[in-house]
């Protein structure tokens, strides 16, 4: 008797210990189980910490996420507008080459309508634009349409051709208008958005980044501090609109390098810190007021200098006009220093002069031949460059 209760103890506790086995194993496999768990969701893992977070915004759709710069488009490209102009041209017309052989024939000319495209872009909601001074240049006519359809005769309200940049105005209800950046904010680096009406393929949007900021010396305009960027901008896009990732106005559009020369990726934009102000003069003052004392610098380097006679080279004065005369300048005399602060170049030497206010002195050491002077001059305004 008690051998057969001993082999059914035996028999139970086996059991048990085969059963915990079994429900370990199960347990250790599915754990869903024990927290109630459907299994319908499989755990995502977590994303590394090292992960960066996206500029652009990221819409979740049923693929993978999409990237997209929709968002600063939709707040910008409103208020971008396209420009069409015409003008009347004259032209010679060679005569007939059997002329010649019976005397001299008097030169043929005719005349022809000449019609260009540019972009502009909406600034105020009292209608003034901004936009390229040579867009609209001795333009008999000018049409401006917005993005939404409608169409608008604008007049202009002041050029600057130091910058390229004018100023246009419309009378419509209801205008968008774009959002001021800060392009002094600008990397190499940053996402930017050219937006315009190249080719008159109507309202186009291209992408690129900031290829270098301040670019000068490339003689485009007077006064230059352009954004260089790799977004594509084509013959139509000048006046338009660059923007940065979150829709906002960093730079007017401006100008490319020639295709012709097979080279691509290359355009420049005027930023919007410089549009700022000579918006703010042309519409406060009919015009940009800056400063002027009667002299146009020029770069010259060492071996330039050597064949003028000069010590070495550096920034030369190149011309002198009033109030430089009264002050003593010289041509060919070497600009060292304005108030103080050496002058790297002829360009430094213009945008600081101009940035003076008129009526106020600025001090100016200069050298002649192996003497340095130093003489106060009275700044004068700027006189308008012909247009």
């Amino acid at each position: 008797m008690l051998e057969r209760l001993s082999r059914g103890l035996t028999f139970i506790a086996g059991s048990v210990v085969g059963g915990l086995a079994l429900a370990f194993v199960i347990v250790a496999v599915r754990p869903d189980l024990i927290r109630g768990d459907t299994g319908s969701q499989p755990v995502s893992p977590p994303a590394p910490a090292s992960s960066p977070a996206p500029a652009p915004s990221v819409q979740a759709t049923s693929g993978p996420a999409r990237v997209t710069y929709a968002g600063a488009v939709q707040r910008a490209a409103p208020a971008v507008v396209n420009i069409y102009t015409a003008r009347v041209v004259t032209e010679r017309v060679d005569p007939s080459p059997l002329g010649g052989l019976f005397g001299d024939v008097l030169p043929q000319y005719q005349r022809r309508i000449e019609r260009s495209l540019g972009s502009g872009v909406i600034v105020d909601e009292s209608g003034h634009i901004v936009t390229n001074y040579h867009v609209i240049a001795n333009a008999g006519a000018i049409r401006v349409q917005l993005a939404d359809g409608r169409i608008a005769e604008p007049q202009v309200v002041g050029v600057d051709p130091d910058t390229d940049l004018a100023v246009l105005k419309i009378d419509l209800p209801n205008l968008p208008v774009i959002t001021f950046g800060n392009s002094d904010d600008l990397r190499v680096g940053d996402v930017v958005l050219a937006i315009g009406d190249p080719l008159g393929l109507s309202q186009t949007v291209t992408h690129g980044i900031v290829s270098a900021t301040a670019r000068g010396h490339l003689g485009i305009t007077t006064f230059e501090d352009f954004i260089q960027t790799d977004a594509p901008i084509n013959f139509g896009n000048s006046g338009g609109a660059l923007v940065d990732s979150s829709g906002a106005l960093i730079g007017i559009n401006t100008a490319i390098v020639a295709k012709s020369l097979g080279v691509e990726g290359i355009g420049f934009a005027i930023p919007v810190d410089m549009v700022r102000g000579v918006v703010h003069d042309i519409l406060e003052y009919g015009r940009v007021i800056r400063g002027w004392i009667g002299i146009v610098p020029e770069d010259i380097s060492d071996m330039e200098a050597q064949q003028l006679g000069l010590a070495h080279g550096g920034v030369v004065i190149a011309y002198v006009g009033s109030p430089g005369q009264q002050a003593g300048f010289r041509p060919g005399d070497l600009l060292l220093s304005i108030d103080g602060t050496p002058v790297d170049s002829a360009e430094d030497a213009r945008a600081r002069i101009a940035s003076s206010k008129p009526g106020s002195m600025l001090t100016v050491r200069y050298q002649r031949g192996n003497s340095e002077f130093n003489v106060k001059v009275r700044v004068a305004e700027r006189p308008p460059i012909a247009g």
